[in-house]
């Protein structure tokens, strides 16, 4: 495996590759659910290139840029052990210039729900995962569904841009209890990984409405209120077509369920492909 921490040594050590390259970006401190996206890209194409880099312009001021989990050494391993051909570790100043152009976000779908939470948050995502796919030139490009509203954004701006990547969505994860995995689950207590679970619980019971032929948007967000009053505060219940759209009615094969909700000091998110 080859460890490229500057664009130089990235463009260098691609030059041995021939056939598809899978592509793999992580903020690090890598757990089973990007293991699952590595391990499909693997899978996949002739080769795997993993990604590192906490990306500064994403983080909203207040947000946890400084203290979100670094875990270099561990990860470093973890690519060892899934043969990744390259792992692109860059810094700040190898990504960003002082002065640059920046890649904004749809105005309607990239500033509600998640953009309406985090404002900016989408036009700063967008940007480095454009670098990032251009620089691993990557046949295909692997990201998960738990970031669901994420993943259409990025799917829109491959479309629009004209970009020669396919994105993977893939599959969410969870640990044995159904919580969905991400790396901010590190902070949470016993007692809040219990809590946690409201949110995949909130879940299932839109799915058991759903398959007990209840389509009605409203009913189902109000009986996932419900579920969800043992979280500290609860951002959102949202309930939209693949395009983020919203609907009146669930439309099976075109619909996702979100839920965002706070328990201690993580934000947690997870939603359901329906």
């Amino acid at each position: 495996m080859v460890i490229a921490r500057t664009i130089d040594e990235l463009n260098e050590a691609k030059k041995v590759l021939r056939g598809t390259i899978g592509f793999v970006p992580t903020m690090g401190a890598l757990h089973h659910g990007h293991l699952s996206l590595m391990r499909q890209a693997k899978e996949e194409n002739e080769h795997l290139i993993v990604s590192i880099f906490v990306n500064p312009t994403q983080f909203l001021e207040g947000e946890d840029l400084e203290s979100y989990p670094r875990k270099d050494e561990a990860d470093i391993k973890i690519c060892e052990l899934l043969e990744v051909d390259i792992l692109f570790m860059p810094t700040i100043e190898q990504m960003y210039e002082a002065d640059e152009l920046c890649i904004g976000a749809p105005k309607v779908k990239g500033y509600i729900l998640e953009g309406e939470k985090r404002p900016g948050h989408f036009d700063g995502m967008l940007q480095v995962v454009m670098k990032l796919l251009n620089l691993s030139s990557a046949t295909k490009a692997y990201f998960g569904k738990k970031d669901a509203q994420q993943l259409v954004l990025i799917t829109q701006m491959v479309k629009n841009y004209f970009m020669d990547v396919e994105i993977i969505a893939c599959e969410i994860v969870r640990d044995d209890n159904g919580l969905a995995l991400s790396s901010r689950n590190i902070y949470l207590s016993q007692e809040q990984m219990q809590r946690a679970l409201l949110l995949s619980k909130s879940l299932k019971r839109a799915t058991k409405l759903v398959m007990a032929g209840e389509l009605n948007v409203k009913l189902i967000q109000q009986e996932m209120q419900t579920v969800l009053k043992g979280t500290d505060e609860v951002e959102y219940v949202a309930i939209v077509d693949r395009e983020f759209n919203t609907l009146k009615e669930v439309e099976i094969g075109n619909t996702i369920i979100l839920v965002a909700a706070w328990v201690g000091k993580p934000r947690l998110i997870d939603n359901l492909w329906i």
